[in-house]
């Protein structure tokens, strides 16, 4: 279990962004407006953390006026699991520590990551017995299933439009109400 509620922890501050990339570059980007609906959250919270550092997009940040942001998979993953936090009254701090935490993990072994928080502090816990360890102190605490957050946002951004990010084409997501108008207009020809 790892305290993640200064920013330090094993050895110093955690850096912003993780070194190695993910397994896989990404392929698909989500625009501003796709990562708000997938993540539960404004537009103009959004902003505000990508201008604040919170959470920056890692495909394609804001180059002057015009320009496009663009998210990846995982940055929605953590939009999400900001929100959440913020949900429950964590501290913009504490919740500014444990992305860097992420970040400096490289997203690695996320379906098995519980995060849990006292309000205070944000704990790391991935296995069972740290969760039980954390829950005997007798505070009470909450935790935020990090899998779950996960598969939470791709089946909310596998009904939503993806860009490539090679190419700039938009992806459509499966989206019910898509399919049954493309059956109309088949029926129709």
């Amino acid at each position: 279990m790892r305290s993640i509620g200064d920013g330090t922890a094993a050895g110093g501050p955690y850096p912003l962004h993780s070194s190695a990339p993910g397994p896989g570059a990404e392929t698909v980007g989500y625009r501003g407006p796709t990562a708000c609906a997938a993540a539960g959250i404004t537009y103009r919270q959004l902003d505000y953390w990508a201008r604040t550092g919170l959470v920056e997009p890692s495909v394609r940040p804001a180059h002057g006026s015009g320009t496009q942001r663009l998210y990846s998979f995982r940055d929605v993953v953590v939009l999400k699991i900001v929100k959440r936090f913020l949900d429950t009254g964590v501290a913009l701090q504490n919740i500014r520590a444990a992305v860097q935490h992420l970040r400096a993990r490289g997203f690695q072994d996320l379906d098995r990551m519980t995060l849990m928080s006292d309000g205070a502090t944000v704990h790391e816990c991935s296995s069972p017995d740290e969760v039980v360890s954390l829950l005997q102190g007798g505070q009470g605490v909450f935790g935020i299933a990090v899998g779950v957050v996960w598969r939470d946002v791709e089946a909310a951004l596998s009904q939503l439009h993806g860009e490539r990010v090679d190419t700039g084409e938009t992806l459509i997501g499966h989206n019910p109400a898509d399919e049954l108008a493309r059956r109309r207009r088949d029926r129709a020809v």
